[in-house]
């Protein structure tokens, strides 16, 4: 890039004096187009249950998921991410309820695809939330077993997209698991369906408020730190991704976000395919605590924050201020 110029000749201030000519000079801008509604499913007979540790959110019955998928269409978000908090009775240490094709993810599925069928539903593929210890894995003597663990993965995501599931996400960070999905789904005739796969998931003190969400967080033992990534490491990620681009991933997802602007950046650059950003729960219960404290203004740094992923490289962002979002940016 050359710059040019010398004051008093050359006055940038001249491109930030009104408000139409920062429009018309803005380099990046955000519309609902770049969302994804993050959203959380429950099994239970209440609408809403609020989630204390992300006002604003709550986790909602299949019927209600429903009508957010209506509402995602009017307001023009393209997608919508879920996430299950199953009955603590379904879970085991095998995770066997994600393989139940009747159970909640693939129910809500179902009901939103039937209630807004051009809204894309993305699916978590992932044992934590059907799992009694926590993890994303199949645990043994304190383990993580890597490719009994894909076995399961490969089984959960084609039932999932039997259900109608447009998007699968495996988020579990086991070696191999994006290949082991494409696999199946192209076996079974679903080579059209797309994988987001969470390329570089990062173990993120940022997770938080989500685990309280969908209900895992008193149940983790130990940490995850032997699958998801050292916050430390940047070119570990592009040999992840790499990985995972190898096996068939359609799209990249970088987790956590805000801290991960780089690498969002070296991800997106490197590989050039489409590439997404998490603004996980914890960056969302920080914005949502500091402004109930009048400390910032949340409308104004909601839109910064999502700008900030797009100035950073990423063609869009999950977060559970899509609604929100788009409403203001509509």
């Amino acid at each position: 890039m050359s710059y040019t110029g010398r004051y008093p000749n050359a006055r940038p201030r001249r491109l930030r004096q009104t408000d139409w000519v920062r429009r018309l000079t803005r380099e990046h801008t955000l519309s609902p187009d770049d969302l994804i509604w993050a959203l959380i499913v429950h099994d239970g007979a209440d609408a809403e249950v609020p989630v204390a540790a992300m006002p604003g959110v709550a986790r909602l019955n299949v019927r209600a998921a429903a009508d957010a998928a209506k509402r995602a269409a009017k307001l023009g978000i393209p997608a919508i991410a879920i996430f299950p908090h199953i009955d603590g009775a379904k879970k085991d240490a095998a995770g066997k309820e994600a393989l139940n094709p009747n159970g909640l993810v693939c129910s809500a599925v179902r009901a939103m695809k039937d209630a807004a069928p051009d809204v894309g539903i993305m699916v978590d593929v992932a044992l934590d939330p059907f799992t009694d210890h926590g993890h994303d894995g199949l645990l043994e003597d304190g383990r993580i077993l890597n490719d009994e663990t894909v076995a399961v993965l490969a089984e959960q995501a084609l039932i999932q997209v039997k259900a109608g599931a447009d998007i699968v996400a495996p988020s579990d960070m086991m070696d191999g698991r994006v290949g082991a999905i494409r696999a199946a789904l192209d076996g079974a005739g679903h080579q059209d369906t797309l994988i987001m796969s969470y390329a570089a998931k990062y173990a993120s003190a940022f997770y938080g408020p989500y685990r309280e969400a969908i209900g895992s967080a008193k149940a983790l033992k130990g940490d995850k730190r032997t699958y998801q990534m050292d916050f430390g490491n940047t070119d570990e990620a592009l040999r992840e991704v790499a990985m995972d681009v190898a096996e068939g991933a359609d799209m990249l997802l970088v987790k956590p976000g805000i801290a991960y602007l780089d690498i969002v950046t070296r991800v997106k650059a490197t590989f050039g395919l489409p590439t997404y950003a998490f603004q996980v729960s914890g960056e969302y219960a920080m914005i949502k605590a500091a402004s109930a404290n009048g400390w910032v203004d949340e409308d104004r740094i909601v839109i910064e924050t999502l700008t900030a992923f797009k100035r950073a490289g990423a063609d869009g962002v999950v977060t559970y201020f899509a609604p929100k979002a788009a409403e203001m940016l509509g």
